[in-house]
């Protein structure tokens, strides 16, 4: 095989999760080209990744407000016909479960060989090699690195590979020069996945009063009102305002989060896409959790905690919150 395709279409920690595949694939086949089809919201979790050749980055058209859907639609048209011209020998279709869109995208991509889950009893043309879906819930890792089995490929996946742009630290250390930063990311998509503003606020004071680390107000970019993508920025600066002495560093792209990360000792997260990034860079997590399932979503060969009780993260009282953090930091 000279050539394999991923595609990866949805979220940061989806594709932060493709990674060990990737690389198994990487060890398995080092002359083979590997490339990957992304979207713009998270082709950086990839940037400058060693096990990838080629990164194919199209944009959704619910991403480009700004854009008109039919040229939108034409960029990516252009972008598969790209892909078409390569004559991939492999392409795989990354998703724990079957998925329309992502089989139509497998088979757009005109690979001899297409890999990706089908439902048991779904027959799906897109797929010459269909493996059923999971019987139960299994880590996204265990499940994307199982469609390797086709191409000899099985075994224990390895951790998680990320690489955070020198340039991007370096502008995040002129804004921030502190040795003792402690990321503090506020968003996740879920509501019920939310922890309140009040508790974050709580939390900071007690931490600084009693650590001397200065939280880093990291957050989802926008306001909550957009209807495209709504982001975190009202409640940020509430938060901000209300943590005497606390850093707040605005990311507009994938990037400057993941070089923000990579420069804290410690995250303190929701569940989502910046626990995954943490993780990945090998910093000890503590996050705290709503109605999320450990069995897909737990943190990957990473230091970390999980708080969780029922099926929200308001749950979780600061106090609980506190004594996580205890243990970790001793540590």
């Amino acid at each position: 095989m000279k050539k394999i395709l991923f595609i990866r279409r949805d979220n940061i920690g989806d594709l932060i999760c493709t990674t060990p595949a990737i690389h198994a694939l990487r060890e398995k086949f080092p002359k083979t080209k590997i490339g990957i089809l992304v979207n713009t919201y998270n082709a950086d979790a990839v940037a400058g990744n060693p096990d990838i050749d080629e990164v194919y980055v199209y944009e959704k058209a619910k991403h480009a407000k700004d854009k008109n859907r039919f040229s939108v639609w034409l960029e990516n048209l252009r972008l598969l016909l790209k892909i078409r011209k390569e004559k991939y020998d492999v392409a795989i279709g990354c998703g724990y479960k079957y998925s329309t869109s992502l089989a139509r995208y497998t088979f757009l991509t005109g690979a001899n060989n297409r890999i990706g889950y089908v439902k048991s009893s779904a027959n799906s043309i897109s797929y010459n090699i269909s493996m059923n879906e999971p019987s139960e819930p299994v880590h996204e890792v265990v499940a994307t690195f199982k469609l390797l089995e086709p191409l000899g490929i099985s075994g224990e996946p390895s951790n998680l590979v990320l690489l955070p742009s020198d340039d991007e630290k370096e502008k995040v250390l002129k804004c921030i020069p502190h040795p003792n930063l402690i990321a503090m990311h506020i968003s996740s998509r879920k509501e019920n996945n939310r922890w309140p503003a009040d508790s974050f606020i709580e939390l900071g004071n007690k931490l600084m009063k009693k650590y001397n680390v200065m939280p880093l107000i990291l957050w989802a970019p926008g306001s909550s009102k957009n209807p495209f993508h709504p982001g975190d920025d009202e409640m940020a600066y509430k938060i901000a305002a209300k943590i005497s002495g606390a850093a707040v560093y605005k990311t507009t792209r994938l990037g400057e989060l993941i070089a923000a990360i990579s420069l804290c000792k410690l995250t303190i997260c929701c569940d989502g896409g910046a626990m995954h990034i943490a993780a990945a860079l090998g910093k000890p997590v503590l996050t705290i959790w709503g109605s999320t399932d450990k069995r897909r979503w737990a943190l990957w060969k990473a230091e970390g905690i999980i708080l969780q009780k029922g099926l929200r993260a308001d749950e979780i009282s600061v106090e609980e919150a506190l004594v996580a953090f205890e243990r970790m930091w001793r540590h």
